[in-house]
């Protein structure tokens, strides 16, 4: 990346040259292929199923900018995938034939469905906090604000009471944690707890190969479907809005099962999931902390993709309708965003076209100087904002349940 002179927000800072990593793309490639061994809990976790090489461009320039700007701050960013010969095979860093660690679909490689790869995905990422400590997050996540500094005054800071972090949807009444954004020490008490849930889930009805159904288990009663009325036709076939609902809580189980263990009160295993939450959990509001694009442009993909595909103006030049609020959104999640996660898989069935999907449909399109997409890529390297977001102020919420967290109330 070059300086192409773009203006920097408001509330934004230049980052020291010393402390980027701005070698050239191979070089950075180089090492995210070649990582160091383990040896703290400064690690960013991503996965992908046949490797980084293979990764989308798109996601490729979001995982090079997390290393640019956390390498040389003692973080180590690994894409961990499943190839036979690859050093960066979960298996590797997890036992993969431990039934406490995985359930027997992805032991014996029979996880199927339309979304396999996401929950084969949803399933590394705690074990490996667990046993790791760190950052997990999905390769769509653009990462903009100080995730070094926020680790430093919460998970690595032993006298704060924070012990994880990551995105919540609903504000401080909200208890509904985005798991493309997961943050912690290892051993962490509600990640256990979460990663148990899960793992029964898939263990039902003598080991499930996919997460259909799942939203029916009698684990999660006390949890509502995913909300929303959104609906929509494919092969000749209308599917209506509790349809949706159901089709999205199966995708998303493991938020269902984070949601569980928030509001769970388990007296035998002495867990008080509600007095977690309100001491222990930092939490950013997850429209404006990671989905700002969306809310400017109405979760309107293509016209996410038109306004970033925009050259900002010329010398002397006046912006038109929509430079300015392409102009907008950028400022704003340069200065206001912790982070923006590009949205894939199902949605795209629900809602159409993502920016995230056009940007693969439209390869580089998200990396041509002049652009707003790349002011965007460019300020989340060299630029850093000068406050950190504010965590919700959760209050202790009522239980959804009281009882042991494996089996019925």
């Amino acid at each position: 990346m070059t300086d192409h002179a773009y203006p920097r927000p408001a509330g934004v800072h230049a980052i020291p040259d010393h402390l980027l990593d701005l070698r050239p793309e191979p070089e950075i490639d180089h090492d995210l292929l070649h990582p160091q061994p383990i040896s703290s809990e400064k690690n960013v976790f991503f996965f992908w199923h046949s490797g980084f090489a293979k990764m989308h461009p798109y996601t490729q320039r979001n995982v090079r900018a997390w290393h640019r700007r956390l390498s040389r701050l003692g973080w180590t960013i690994r894409v961990l995938d499943r190839l036979p010969s690859s050093p960066l095979n979960v298996a590797n860093f997890l036992n993969v034939s431990d039934p406490g660690t995985f359930p027997k679909a992805f032991v014996d490689g029979s996880i199927g469905g339309d979304h396999a790869p996401q929950h084969t995905s949803d399933l590394v990422r705690l074990p490996l906090l667990l046993k790791y400590g760190g950052v997990y997050a999905d390769v769509g996540l653009m990462q903009i604000g100080d995730l070094d500094r926020l680790w430093n005054e919460t998970i690595g800071n032993p006298d704060s009471p924070y012990e994880v972090l990551s995105y919540n949807i609903g504000g401080a009444d909200g208890r509904d944690l985005t798991n493309y954004f997961l943050v912690s020490n290892k051993n962490n008490a509600f990640f256990q707890r979460c990663h148990w849930l899960l793992l029964a889930l898939w263990a039902e009805d003598g080991g499930k190969v996919s997460t259909e159904g799942m939203h029916s288990s009698p684990l999660l009663k006390e949890v509502p479907l995913m909300s929303g009325e959104f609906e929509f036709d494919e092969d000749g076939r209308h599917y209506g809005p509790e349809e949706v609902r159901i089709m999205l809580t199966d995708y998303i189980i493991q938020a269902q099962a984070m949601t569980m263990v928030m509001g769970l009160v388990d007296e035998e295993d002495d867990w008080n999931g509600p007095e977690y939450v309100a001491k222990h959990v930092y939490a950013i509001e997850y429209m404006v902390g990671s989905q700002l694009i969306n809310e400017f442009t109405e979760w309107k993909g293509q016209r996410a993709f038109d306004l970033m595909s925009l050259h900002l103006p010329g010398h002397g030049e006046k912006d038109t309708a929509d430079q300015k609020q392409a102009r907008e959104i950028v400022e704003a999640c340069l200065s206001r965003s912790f982070g923006f996660k590009l949205a894939h898989g199902l949605i795209i069935r629900v809602l159409g076209p993502t920016l995230g999907s056009l940007w693969r449909r439209h390869a580089g399109s998200d990396d041509v100087p002049g652009t707003c997409a790349h002011w965007l890529r460019y300020g989340m390297v060299y630029w850093s904002q000068d406050d950190l977001p504010p965590a919700l102020e959760f209050k202790v919420a009522e239980p959804l349940k009281r009882g042991p967290l494996l089996r019925e109330a």
